[in-house]
């Protein structure tokens, strides 16, 4: 499956668009990372932790999104977008990633 967040594919042309195709994914934090997380926030730095829990959910959102598009027979998605945001209170934060795009068909 090609995915893109261009709208068409070079050398290759859209013979149908299928609709568009979603994938989400939610990360449950746990209190320890939160802690060490904050910590960072005062001292500087990367959390190691946070961008490990946002790369397997943008893998597991985009995993998604490309099994919808393969039921509907695509071979691409096209225009692809990428959202993160946080959910939850100070007790527990979770990071959800949404990823959508269009489904089609390659020439």
């Amino acid at each position: 499956m090609i995915i893109t967040t261009t709208d068409g594919i070079d050398g290759r042309r859209i013979t149908s668009y299928l609709g568009i195709v979603a994938g989400e994914a939610i990360m449950g934090t746990n209190i320890f990372r939160d802690f060490f997380a904050g910590i960072r926030d005062i001292v500087g730095g990367r959390s190691g932790s946070y961008e490990k829990e946002l790369r397997e959910a943008k893998k597991l959102a985009m995993e998604a999104m490309a099994e919808e598009a393969t039921a509907l027979g695509a071979h691409a998605i096209v225009a692809v977008d990428l959202d993160y945001a946080t959910i939850g209170g100070s007790e527990k934060t979770m990071l959800m990633v949404v990823v959508n795009g269009t489904a089609v068909t390659l020439a």
